[in-house]
């Protein structure tokens, strides 16, 4: 398999269905936590695939 492309590596594609299963379940959150820990969450779910993408451009680059 070639990979050309961040989104073609397997450990990205987990973390995206990881992301879309948090986003999934933080709607059934209370309302009174949609600034607080439901925001938190979802930020630190979707630092992940940033940071799975970033590494790969990095290793494209050669900065890494």
């Amino acid at each position: 398999m070639i990979i050309k492309n961040f989104t073609d590596l397997d450990v990205w594609k987990e973390a995206h269905a990881l992301t879309l299963l948090i986003y999934s379940l933080t709607k059934k959150f209370p309302k009174e936590e949609l600034y607080g820990l439901t925001s938190q969450i979802k930020r630190a779910i979707i630092s992940v695939e940033s940071c799975i993408a970033e590494g790969f451009v990095g290793i494209i680059i050669g900065i890494v």
